[in-house]
């Protein structure tokens, strides 16, 4: 039964981490009654509660029931993906982190959202594949390069038509780094020399190809980052400023590759803000996608009813 214009909606997020889906909707403007989160890790709990300590937070996907909730209109998860990604080691839907993709199928079902929206990584097609035939709908490629200083290639798969490329808003690397920084960690590049001399260390990859380890990747200024890892990784990626100082990324930085807000993290320690920075979404992108239900006033004088 219709009830008329509804002001607000109700989101749920899953695997909703630090809610950078939460940013991207206040960001586009979209205003929401309630947001229900479902996350474990209680670092990005805490970030989550100091920045919007109205978020109800549900606990663990798997707990989850679609008849203890309102009627959802929008549903959103990146389920993890370590055993999708190409280095997951084959893993795939073998994966028990994978396998948590059934759960967004599961509550999709048991909540019927007028529209969802779901992240993953570039995998192979035939995982894809099977992600498609669940949902629906093919994904849409968005590469994070577009809104941002970071080359991030990310499958979207979402119900909310029409959408298109970000505009390319042409950010390097120099955009984000703060010159005046004075407290980060700066390389001894006469260490670096004697073990590159003495074989004791691999030579450092200032390409930013990606061919070594995170710990022996560098970028220019003038350059894209590559992906933010996971697991703290992040803060030993290097950056050679213009003095020819190789530095090491800070919190702040890193946020301003993922178009967070700056210090959106720091109520929690650098190792956790460098680690779910790595596991969060860019911004942007997320806020792009949400634009689609704004500019069409998709929310606007819709139904009630499951759809």
């Amino acid at each position: 039964m219709s009830v008329g214009k509804k002001e607000k909606i109700n989101v749920l997020s899953l695997f909703d981490g630090m809610s950078c889906g939460q940013i991207a909707l206040n960001k586009v403007g979209i205003e929401y009654e309630n947001y229900f989160a479902s996350e474990i890790d209680k670092h990005a709990i805490k970030v989550t509660q100091h920045n919007y300590p109205g978020t109800i937070q549900l606990g663990s996907v798997t707990e989850i029931k679609g008849t203890d909730l309102p009627q959802i209109d929008l549903l959103i998860g990146g389920s993890p993906c370590q055993g999708f990604s190409f280095a997951g080691k084959g893993l795939n839907f073998d994966d028990p982190r994978s396998k948590l993709f059934f759960e967004f199928v599961r509550l999709k079902n048991e909540c019927k959202p007028k529209y969802f929206l779901l992240e993953n990584v570039k995998m192979k097609q035939e995982f894809q594949d099977i992600i498609s035939e669940q949902l629906g709908v093919k994904p849409i490629l968005i590469n994070s390069s577009l809104v941002s200083a970071q080359n991030r290639d990310r499958l979207y798969w979402t119900n909310i038509p029409n959408i298109g490329q970000p505009k390319d808003k042409k950010l390097y690397l120099k955009d984000v780094v703060d010159f005046n920084e004075i407290n980060r960690n700066v390389v001894d590049k006469n260490r670096i020399k004697q073990l590159w001399e003495t074989k004791n260390y691999i030579q450092y990859d200032l390409s930013g190809k990606g061919h070594k380890s995170q710990d022996q990747r560098g970028y220019y200024l003038n350059s894209k980052h590559g992906t933010l890892p996971s697991h703290g990784a992040s803060s030993k990626v290097k950056v050679v400023l213009n003095n020819g100082e190789i530095v090491q990324l800070t919190p702040i930085e890193c946020e301003r590759l993922q178009t967070v807000p700056d210090n959106f993290t720091d109520c929690v320690s650098d190792t956790q803000r460098y680690t779910m920075l790595g596991n969060g979404w860019t911004v942007d992108v997320i806020s792009h996608i949400f634009s689609y239900l704004k500019e069409g006033e998709i929310f606007n004088n819709f139904s009630n009813e499951n759809v």
